[in-house]
């Protein structure tokens, strides 16, 4: 019944049990959902959080491929960028493959300790070619897209880094597990991954992410967050 779930809502049935475990199994951190946070606005963030394409299953590539493959036709004819190299790396270290940012892509305060690079599947604008292809398509915006990326910048932490349970949370300077000496990380430093007095509550923010692992999961997230306003 679960993979049945999971296959109305991602192309990538298998790689989403691993997913769906942890949310099930984590503590939720509410604190961090009720911080304030600045929706996506690609006008202003230019895709950053895009910049580096992002780790993906076997069964994620060989999905994008697929299915961007199946429309190639259509898609060479609108996108400027037409990647010659899908993913880079082998095995269990592929990753979609980057090129060059023109300095145009890049938000104004884009991270100085980033590679100005841009995921391959971006377009000029920052959109994701793959989420724009599904939603033309009528499926789900975030059907074939990679689940790593449909959910940034929701963060869970496994037991090994939280030490018992995981942990569904928000980056921060604290507990980002890209930060390094010399590199100050990542999620932290996107724009919709950083606190800003300006925005309204992540929760509210995130709604439509935590919606769909809801869904996948069989555990209503909003619900158990909006719960906590009452108590």
């Amino acid at each position: 019944m679960m993979m049945d779930q999971a296959r109305k809502l991602t192309a990538y049935p298998q790689t989403a049990q691993i997913l769906i475990q942890q949310v099930r199994e984590a503590h939720l951190d509410h604190d961090a959902f009720h911080a304030k946070i600045r929706s996506c606005e690609l006008s202003r963030c230019r895709a950053t959080c895009c910049h580096d394409g992002v780790y993906l299953s076997r069964e994620e590539s060989e999905g994008v491929a697929g299915w961007l493959g199946k429309h190639r036709g259509e898609l060479v004819k609108k996108w400027e960028d037409w990647p010659s190299v899908f993913f880079e790396g082998k095995g269990v270290l592929l990753k979609t493959a980057t090129r060059k940012a023109k300095k145009k892509e890049l938000a104004v305060d884009y991270p100085s300790h980033f590679a100005e690079t841009r995921c391959a599947f971006l377009d000029g604008e920052g959109r994701c070619q793959i989420q724009r292809l599904d939603m033309e398509q009528g499926n789900l915006p975030w059907y074939h897209k990679p689940l790593t990326c449909w959910i940034h910048p929701i963060l869970i932490q496994s037991p090994s880094e939280s030490g018992g349970r995981p942990i569904i949370t928000l980056p921060n300077t604290d507990n980002d597990p890209q930060s390094a000496p010399g590199y100050p990380g990542f999620g932290s430093c996107t724009h919709c991954g950083r606190e800003d007095p300006a925005g309204e509550p992540a929760f509210e923010v995130l709604r439509p992410e935590l919606s769909y692992l809801s869904q996948l999961s069989g555990r209503n997230l909003c619900q158990e967050l909006e719960g906590s306003l009452l108590e």
